[in-house]
């Protein structure tokens, strides 16, 4: 054999070597992309808890998938995100029982004012067989999958004014959310409900547009609100949630490693619910520092306010449904 030959023949079995390690690679280091949609911005808890799951989604899938996040309303509102669930466009999101009452209308009981006990109860009933009842209809009827509640807060009405009675909320006109839930608690207490864009909320307070809104404490830091009120009455009237939604689409394609990412979602929602409640306790006295009067509220009057109409007949869930969620212990 000549040197050229030689030559020759290594050079081909080297780059036939090479080209089945090359394609060996490419196809092991091949990803299914998965998308995650939020409306809120990548400094919160929320997004970081996101970040976490899609970590360990990756790690327990040994690489197989990868999930990015967009964060702060890249993919659309929350009604949109919404939309894209249904139509497997985005993969998993973040919304709130008053967006998932849309389709299955007893699910937003977490959402209404004192149906909520405290911090400890949220947990028990999002960990108990009642939840998991409503979110298995809610799946029936949607298609979505329920992977984890995560604690979004206790929120609170912010005014110019002390509120430390259901009196001093008449006429008070005050920004909500656009869902009935959100308006319960203020038309019961003589208050103006007013439903605005979320993004408008400050420029309307800063310019009395409205006199007041309500938030729980993480976002009234966040969003700055404690600027341009004077007062944050502890009325803690609703326990806020996020729900982790999975698109059917996603749940279907993934087959055998579904229960990967329900556990991911699972274990970044259960972190991300103590961080928030964490942040809870430590920020009165950090509004109190900034100059914001922090007003303790007896709530007991404004509980017994409301409580009559928690049992009536154009609440979105059976009475059954109410008196199991009283009876979970927490």
């Amino acid at each position: 054999m000549t040197p050229f030959k030689t030559l020759s023949t290594c050079l081909k079995f080297g780059a036939v070597t090479l080209a089945a390690a090359t394609g060996f690679a490419s196809i092991s280091s091949a990803q299914e992309i998965l998308k995650f949609g939020h409306v809120y911005e990548s400094a919160t808890p929320y997004h970081q808890a996101a970040l976490r799951a899609a970590d360990a989604f990756k790690a327990a899938t040994n690489g197989a998938y990868e999930i990015q996040v967009f964060p702060a309303s890249q993919l659309g509102n929350e009604s949109a995100l919404n939309e894209a669930l249904v139509l497997g466009t985005v993969d998993i999101i973040y919304t709130g029982p008053a967006f998932m009452a849309l389709s299955y209308p007893p699910i937003s009981i977490s959402d209404y004012p004192f149906t909520m006990r405290g911090y400890d109860h949220w947990k028990a009933y999002v960990n108990s067989d009642l939840f998991g009842e409503l979110a298995q209809n809610y799946t029936d009827v949607t298609g979505n999958t329920v992977a984890a509640m995560t604690y979004y807060g206790a929120r609170h009405v912010t005014a110019n004014k002390p509120i430390l009675t259901p009196a001093d909320m008449k006429g008070l006109k005050i920004r909500t959310p656009n869902a009935p839930a959100y308006q319960m608690f203020p038309k019961i207490t003589g208050a103006n409900p007013t439903p605005m864009a979320f993004s408008e909320v400050y420029l309307a307070l800063q310019q009395k547009v409205v006199d007041a809104q309500e938030n729980p404490l993480p976002t009234i830091q966040f969003k700055k609100f404690y600027e341009v009120q004077s007062n944050i009455n502890l009325t803690g009237h609703i326990l806020n949630s996020l729900g982790l939604l999975i698109s059917q689409q996603t749940m279907n394609k993934l087959g055998d490693d579904a229960p990967k990412l329900q556990q991911a979602l699972k274990d970044a929602a259960a972190w991300c619910s103590e961080e928030i409640y964490t942040s809870e306790g430590n920020l009165v006295e950090w509004f109190r520092d900034q100059g914001v009067t922090v007003n303790d509220v007896d709530r007991g009057p404004f509980i017994d306010a409301v409580a009559p109409a928690l049992t009536g007949s154009d609440m979105p869930w059976e009475p059954s449904v109410y008196e199991r969620l009283k009876a979970i212990k927490g």
